[in-house]
C-alpha cells in the first residue's frame, strides 16, 4: 500500500538487473514509477499488473539529450513532479584497453557518462524549477570499479570514475535551499543480466599480446564467464536497500554497496595511503 508520503520515481536502464528490481521492489511498495528503458515491450507483464495511475513505461535512449527531456516532461505530465531519479543505464565493455576498439571506447562514455550526465542535469532543473515545494534525490549508480579500476574492464573503469566527478562537482555546486541530494551507489557483484546472460557486457576478443596465462584481465574475463555469474548478490536485496537508501536523510555521498564492494575500495584507500606516505618526500620542499 502507498504510503502518506508515497513518492514518484525516475528510473533510467529499467529493463533488467538493478533497475528492474528497483522498479519491482518500488511498485510492490505502492509508490509511483516512471520506468524508461530502449524497449519498452521489457516491462509488458509489470503493465499489465499495474494500473497507469502508478506505472508509466516510456522509451529512452539517454544518448539523446532531448529524448531525456521528453521522458522528463512526459513523467511531469502524468504525476506532476518527481522526488527520486535512479540514474541506472549503462552497459560494460570487456577488453584490455590496448583491445577495445575507439568507437566502442566512445560508445561507453556516451551512454554512461554523457548519458548519466545530463539524465542529472535534467533531474537537477525538474527538483529545483518544477517540483513544488522543491527537492529531490539522485542515485547516481556508479561502482565500485568507480574508486578502484579492474583489469579488462578499462573503459567501464573509466566512465564510472568519471561519473564519481562529476557528481562530486555537481553536488557542490547546489544551493542548499533548492533540498537536493546526490548519492554514488557503489555496487559490487550482483547476479544480474551483465554477468548472468551477457547482456549487459559487450565482451571483444582478447588482444594478442595479452594471452599469457595468469595475467590480470584473462584472469578478469574467466571469472565474468565462469564463476562471476553465481557469486554475485542478490538483485531483489540491492533494491530493498536502494529504496531505504532514498528514503534516509543523511546519507553519505557514497554508499558502496556489498561486502566485496567494502572490501575492494578499502584496499584502495589503503593503496593510496601508501602512495601519499612513500610521495611526501617529494613535496615538503617545493615553496
Amino acid at each position: 500500500m502507498a504510503s502518506n508520503d508515497s513518492k514518484v520515481w525516475f528510473v533510467t536502464g529499467a529493463s533488467s538487473g538493478l533497475g528492474r528490481a528497483v522498479v519491482e521492489y518500488t511498485l510492490a511498495r505502492g509508490e509511483s514509477v516512471v520506468a524508461t528503458l530502449r524497449k519498452p515491450q521489457a516491462l509488458d507483464d509489470l503493465v499489465s499488473k499495474y494500473p497507469a495511475t502508478q506505472l508509466l513505461v516510456l522509451p529512452l535512449d539517454v544518448i539523446s539529450p532531448p529524448a531525456i527531456t521528453a521522458a522528463f516532461s512526459a513523467a511531469i505530465a502524468k504525476f506532476g513532479r518527481i522526488d527520486v531519479v535512479y540514474n541506472n543505464a549503462g552497459f560494460a565493455e570487456i577488453a584490455e584497453v590496448e583491445g577495445t576498439p575507439d568507437a566502442d571506447a566512445r560508445y561507453v562514455f556516451e551512454v554512461n557518462f554523457w548519458g548519466a550526465t545530463n539524465v542529472s542535469r535534467e533531474a537537477v532543473r525538474v527538483f529545483r524549477d518544477v517540483n513544488a515545494p522543491r527537492g529531490g534525490r539522485l542515485l547516481q549508480v556508479s561502482s565500485v570499479v568507480g574508486l578502484k579500476a579492474t583489469p579488462g574492464m578499462g573503459f567501464y573503469s573509466s566512465t564510472k570514475h568519471a561519473l564519481e566527478g562529476i557528481s562530486q562537482a555537481l553536488a557542490s555546486e547546489l544551493d542548499p535551499a533548492w533540498g537536493i541530494s546526490i548519492t554514488l551507489l557503489e555496487p559490487g557483484l550482483f547476479g544480474t543480466r551483465a554477468i548472468v546472460t551477457d547482456g549487459g557486457m559487450h565482451a571483444h576478443p582478447v588482444h594478442p599480446s595479452y594471452t599469457a596465462p595468469g595475467l590480470p584481465a584473462a584472469a578478469m574475463r574467466e571469472f565474468l564467464a565462469g564463476p562471476g555469474r553465481e557469486v554475485g548478490g542478490n538483485p531483489d536485496k540491492a533494491a530493498r536497500a536502494i529504496y531505504e537508501i532514498a528514503r534516509t536523510e543523511g546519507v553519505g555521498q557514497r554508499v558502496p554497496l556489498g561486502l566485496d564492494a567494502i572490501a575492494g575500495i578499502e584496499a584502495q584507500l589503503e593503496a593510496i595511503r601508501k602512495d601519499l606516505e612513500e610521495a611526501r618526500k617529494w613535496s615538503v620542499d617545493l615553496k
